[in-house]
C-alpha cells in the first residue's frame, strides 16, 4: 500500500465516522463550532476522498499490471517476456528502456498537451468494450502508430542520432510519412498469434 493509498483510507475512515457521529447526534451541529465540522466532515473530507480516489486510480490505470489486467491483453502482457530481442516491446520492458511498472503507457501514451485526457477517455472505451460490450479482434491503435511516441524517447539520444540508418530517413520519421514499426525495420512488434512458438524470458533464472 502506497502512502497515497494509506492517507485515502484514513480520509475515508475519518468521514465515515464523522457523518455516523452527526447521524446519532445531529445536535452538535447545533453551534458555530458544529457547523464548521459538519461542514469540513460531510462536504470538504467527502471532496476530497473524491479527488484522492480519483488520482490514485487514474496512477493505477497507467500500470502494466492494470492494462494486462482485461483477458483481451493478456496475450499482449505475456508477449512482453519474450526472449527474441526482435520483438521490440519485450527488448524495451525486458531491459528498462521504460519503466517496467508502467510499460504499456509508456510506449501508447499520447505525449501531447491533451494527449493524457485523450489516453483516459480511449481507456475508458476499453474498460467498456471489456465489460459490456465486445472487444475488438484484432485490437488496433486509434488512428494507427505514430511516431512521436517513440521519438519522445529516442530522438536527441546519441545512439539513435548516430545511426547511419535513422540519419538517412530522420525528416521521414519525424513526419511520420515512414513509420518505425514499418516492414523491413523494427516490425516485430507483440506478435502474439506467435506465442506458441517462441522461448520466454524468465526473470531471475
Amino acid at each position: 500500500m502506497t502512502a497515497l493509498t494509506a492517507f485515502l483510507l484514513i480520509q475515508i475512515i475519518v468521514t465515515i465516522l464523522l457523518a455516523l457521529v452527526f447521524l446519532i447526534r445531529p445536535s452538535i451541529t447545533a453551534g458555530a463550532a458544529g457547523k464548521i465540522v459538519a461542514f469540513i466532515g460531510l462536504a470538504v473530507l467527502p471532496a476530497l476522498c473524491l479527488v484522492g480516489g480519483m488520482n490514485t486510480h487514474m496512477q493505477r490505470s497507467e500500470t502494466t499490471q492494470f492494462c494486462t489486467s482485461c483477458h483481451v491483453m493478456v496475450p499482449y502482457g505475456r508477449s512482453l517476456y519474450v526472449d527474441d530481442p526482435s520483438y521490440i516491446p519485450a527488448a524495451h520492458f525486458q531491459n528498462h528502456r521504460v519503466p517496467a511498472d508502467e510499460a504499456c503507457y509508456a510506449c501508447h501514451a499520447d505525449y501531447s498537451i491533451y494527449g493524457p485526457l485523450k489516453d483516459k477517455m480511449r481507456g475508458l472505451t476499453r474498460i467498456y468494450m471489456q465489460y459490456v460490450s465486445t472487444p475488438p479482434n484484432p485490437i488496433r491503435i486509434p488512428g494507427g502508430w505514430d511516431n512521436h511516441q517513440c521519438l519522445h524517447c529516442h530522438q536527441g539520444a546519441r545512439g539513435f542520432e548516430e545511426n547511419a540508418i535513422h540519419s538517412a530517413v530522420m525528416d521521414s520519421l519525424t513526419s511520420n510519412q515512414m513509420s518505425c514499426i514499418s516492414s523491413g525495420c523494427h516490425d516485430t512488434i507483440h506478435n502474439i498469434n506467435a506465442l506458441n512458438h517462441v522461448k520466454f524470458w524468465r526473470p531471475g533464472q
